[in-house]
Formats: C-alpha cells, sequence, structure tokens
C-alpha cells in the first residue's frame, strides 16, 4: 500500500525489437498516465477503451462497460472461464496469466489485483469482467495478425503483450482508493504505459472516478493548476536543465488532460492528490510520463462536492 510519496513499477513485458523505445519504467513518484498505442488495430477499440477510458472503468458496470466497449458481456465470460492460470498471491489478491506461441509469433497477458480487492466480491467480479474482456480482444487481434503476416518473418508483426496490475493507494474506512499500471504491446517499434484509477464506496457497493468527487474541471482547475506546473518545471528542470523548462513544443497541460489519484497519509481521509501527465502530454515519448503529489489545501477542499467533503482533509 503506498502511504508515502506514491509508487509504481512497470511489468517487464519487453518490445519484442528489444527496446523499450525510451521510456523510463524506473520513474519516481506517482506515475500514472494515460497514452498513445503504437500499431494498434480496430479489433482492440474495445481494449483500448477499457483502458484509456478511466471514466468508463471507473464509474460502469461490468454490463455497461460491455455494452459501451460492444463486446457482449457472454463474450467476457467465454474468454475468462478455462482461460489462463489464476493464483491466489499475498493473503489472497489474485495473479492472472495467459501465455501463448504460434508460427512464430508469442502473446503476454496478466492481470494483478490486491488482497483489498478480493475481500469486495463486487470489486473482484468488476474486475474480472474487465480482464476477459481484454484479453478476448487480445486474442482475436492476435490471430488475425498471425494470419496477415504469415511468411514474413516479421516477429514484431506477431507479438503482443498485456499487462494491468491494480495496487492500493489508500485504504480508508469508507473507501479504497486504486490506481493501476498498464503496459500494452501491439506492434511495431515499442509498446506504451497507460493508467488507470478508481475509487470504490465501500458503504454503497459502487466505483466513483476521482474526479468526481470534486464540483468541476473548472474548480479542479483553479485550484491545482499553479502547484501543478510549478511541480512540473521542477521535474523538468531536474530531468532536461533549466533551458527546457519552459517548453514551448509541450507547455504546461490543464489538469483535465492529467490522471488523478487520492492519497492518503493518516488512513482515515483523503489528504493528498497525485497528477500525472502521460507521455506526448507535458513531453516527448522519451521523457516519460511526468508526476506530482499535491496536498489538499483549502482551495482543493472547496472544490469538493458537499457529499463526498468528509472524506477529505487538509495535511496538518
Amino acid at each position: 500500500m503506498r502511504t508515502g510519496m506514491f509508487r509504481v513499477k512497470h511489468w517487464p513485458i519487453a518490445d519484442k525489437q528489444g527496446s523499450s523505445g525510451g521510456l523510463d519504467r524506473s520513474s519516481r513518484g506517482l506515475n500514472r498516465a494515460s497514452g498513445h498505442l503504437n500499431g494498434a488495430k480496430t479489433g482492440l477499440a474495445a481494449a483500448l477503451a477499457l483502458i484509456f477510458g478511466v471514466a468508463l472503468a471507473g464509474c460502469s458496470s461490468p454490463e455497461e462497460i460491455a455494452a459501451k466497449t460492444g463486446v457482449a458481456a457472454t463474450a467476457s465470460a467465454a474468454a475468462t472461464a478455462g482461460s489462463g492460470t489464476a493464483t491466489a498471491t499475498g493473503a489472497e489478491g489474485m495473479e492472472f496469466e495467459d501465455n501463448a506461441d504460434k508460427n512464430g509469433g508469442s502473446r503476454e497477458f496478466a492481470y494483478k489485483w490486491p488482497a483489498q480487492v478480493s475481500a469486495i466480491p463486487a470489486l473482484a467480479a468488476r474486475f474480472t469482467t474487465e480482464r476477459g474482456t481484454i484479453l478476448a480482444e487480445q486474442k482475436a487481434e492476435w490471430i488475425e495478425a498471425i494470419a496477415e503476416f504469415a511468411g514474413d518473418n516479421c516477429v514484431s508483426c506477431t507479438s503482443r503483450g498485456f499487462s494491468k496490475e491494480w495496487e492500493v493507494v489508500a485504504d480508508l474506512p469508507r473507501y479504497l482508493s486504486l490506481s493501476a499500471d498498464t503496459y500494452m504491446y501491439t506492434g511495431g517499434a515499442h509498446g506504451n504505459s497507460a493508467f488507470d484509477t478508481l475509487v470504490w464506496d465501500k458503504d454503497k457497493g459502487a466505483a466513483i472516478a476521482p474526479t468526481a468527487m470534486f464540483r468541476s474541471e473548472e474548480d479542479l482547475q483553479a485550484a491545482l493548476y499553479a502547484p501543478w506546473c510549478k511541480a512540473l518545471k521542477a521535474e523538468r528542470n531536474e530531468r532536461l536543465g533549466e533551458d527546457y523548462a519552459d517548453d514551448e513544443t509541450f507547455p504546461c497541460p490543464d489538469i483535465a488532460q492529467l490522471t488523478l489519484l487520492l492519497g492518503s497519509s493518516n488512513k482515515k481521509t483523503f489528504d493528498r492528490i497525485g497528477l500525472i501527465a502521460a507521455p506526448y502530454v507535458a513531453g516527448s515519448y522519451a521523457e516519460g510520463p511526468y508526476e506530482a503529489t499535491l496536498p489538499i489545501t483549502p482551495a482543493v477542499l472547496a472544490a469538493v462536492k458537499p457529499a463526498y467533503k468528509s472524506a477529505f482533509a487538509p495535511i496538518k
């Protein structure tokens, strides 16, 4: 569980051409972003919607997810049943793998969640449905690629990789805040990382997108933009030097372009916010994502919807 500075690790599914494309997979602090997928096909539309549609994954039921992505719930169930190997880990957390090789091509799939998710059956079922949908899409697209590139001796064309690991950001009496680190390779020079976030309301048995706990995008922008841009400039100075701190190609992105996580240092209330800019949002792909961890201030607290106000408190 992340109780100090948010941390993240990237899954070691290597790009099949032997390069990570310059992506820094040991980034410091809170690293949660959404990004561009290189070489993806239309057959992966449902998987992409699940990976990059944070609001969809965070606030929809399994049935709604299937309907909105155009994938039937029965297909998800079929993909999950009898597929891969699920292993209990760390006091009943779950780690699932489904790998295959065919005609010179390979496919890797991994999906993992912690014990706190397994302890909530409705949440575990939700992630199981998501896992099955993405796996079914990966399998179908991989078989198409093998047929399309048969005899071409193109390893990168017929290799696919996907991994998603959910981790606890904060476990409060009423709310469980989660983040997910995703890596996806769909052919081409390199894969990419994507990130998801979700808050589970234990009392109501429902998922909430963290941004939905605030009044509006405008209120979040007003409360967080200045400190976010200050933190981004400092990180750019450290990575690239002062000459690159004010990048005209990648100006400081608005809060609406970022992934937002809710954290806690006291295990009672949310008292800090993580903000992450994906590659291409605040910098080039080679720079990787940029992130900042900011405290809950009175200005941020004022932006919280009344229904969730009691769950937040400034750091003392």
